[in-house]
C-alpha cells in the first residue's frame, strides 16, 4: 500500500502505513507551541521596555516627595514639635491637594510599584530583571510593607468618620499624633518609623544609581550634570549621615517631648493608631 500524504498548514508530513495521525498532530502542536512562544517573546519585547521606562520616569517624583516629607522631622533637631508640624502643614500644600496627592504622591508610587512587579512577572523565566536579594529589591519591597501599615495609620484610619476618631482633619494631624505613637507603643513606633525612613533611603540610593546609569548611556541631557559617579559606599554614607540620622535624632527629639495636646485628642490619636494590626499585636 502506498505511502500516505497529508497536508496541513504546516510543511508536509509524510506518515507510513502502520502510522496514526497522532505524530502529525504533534508535529503540528509543536510548530503552533513555536509560534506561541515567538508571539508572547515578541510581546515582552514591547511591553518590557515600556515597564522599565515607567520605572525611571516615576523615580524623580517619588524622591521629591520624600525630601520634603522627611525635611519636617529632621527640622524637629532644632525646634522641636513645633516647627515640624509647621513645616509638614507647608509640605502639604506641595503634595496633599485633592490635585497633587493623586499625580505627585499615590500614583507615581503606585506606578512605579505596580511596573516594577510587573517587569518582574512578565520577564523571560529564569531571566528576572535582578535577583530577589539584589539591594534594589529587598529595599524596595521592604518599603513597601512599611509604606502600606504608615499610610493606613497616617492617612486612611485618621479619615474614618467614626467614634472616637470622628474624622480627625489636616491641621489636627500634627505632630502631637507621632509623639501619642511614641509615647505609647515606643519599640514598635521605632521600629515602623525607623524602618520606612532607612529602606525608603536605601531604595532611592541604588534605585537612583540604576536611573542614573540608564539616563547617562542613553545620552539624555537633562542627565549630563549626574555624569559624576560615586561609589556605593560612599552614597550609603551620605545617605545615612544627611537623610537618614537627622530624621531619626528628630524623631528622638519628639519622643523626648512632653504632650501637647488634650486628652479627648489623645484619646482619638490612640483610637487611629489602634484601628491597625501592627497596633493591635
Amino acid at each position: 500500500m502506498p505511502a500516505l500524504l497529508v497536508t496541513y498548514p504546516t510543511p508536509f508530513l509524510r506518515l507510513s502505513d502502520s502510522g496514526s495521525f497522532g505524530s502529525a498532530a504533534l508535529i503540528y502542536s509543536q510548530s503552533h507551541l513555536r509560534e506561541d512562544m515567538s508571539s508572547n517573546e515578541g510581546y515582552r519585547a514591547k511591553i518590557l521596555p515600556i515597564l522599565t521606562r515607567t520605572v525611571q520616569y516615576t523615580t524623580p517624583f517619588i524622591s521629591v516627595f520624600l525630601l520634603v516629607h522627611l525635611s519636617a522631622p529632621a527640622l524637629a533637631n532644632v525646634g522641636g514639635s513645633s516647627l515640624a508640624s509647621q513645616t509638614m502643614l507647608l509640605g502639604r500644600e506641595y503634595y496633599q491637594t485633592a490635585l497633587s496627592e493623586p499625580l505627585l504622591v499615590l500614583g507615581p508610587i503606585g506606578i512605579h510599584a505596580a511596573s516594577a512587579t510587573l517587569k518582574r512577572l512578565l520577564s523571560p523565566s529564569g531571566q528576572p530583571p535582578r535577583r530577589l536579594t539584589h539591594p534594589v529589591s529587598v529595599t524596595g519591597y521592604a518599603t513597601l510593607f512599611f509604606l502600606t501599615i504608615h499610610y493606613l495609620t497616617h492617612r486612611y484610619y485618621p479619615a474614618l468618620d467614626i467614634p472616637p476618631i470622628d474624622s480627625l482633619g489636616p491641621a489636627e494631624l500634627d505632630y502631637e499624633f507621632v509623639k501619642a505613637a511614641l509615647r505609647t507603643w515606643p519599640i514598635r513606633s521605632w521600629l515602623l518609623y525607623g524602618g520606612l525612613v532607612f529602606f525608603s533611603i536605601m531604595h532611592v540610593v541604588d534605585g537612583g544609581a540604576l536611573v542614573r546609569a540608564a539616563w547617562v548611556q542613553e545620552g539624555r541631557i537633562f542627565a549630563s550634570f549626574l555624569k559624576k559617579q560615586y561609589s556605593r559606599r560612599k552614597r550609603l554614607a551620605l545617605a545615612l549621615g544627611g537623610v537618614v540620622l537627622p530624621v531619626m535624632t528628630g524623631v528622638y527629639a519628639l519622643a523626648n517631648e512632653p504632650s501637647m495636646t488634650f486628652a479627648s485628642m489623645t484619646t482619638r490619636y490612640l483610637s487611629v493608631f489602634r484601628s491597625s494590626f501592627a497596633y493591635r499585636l
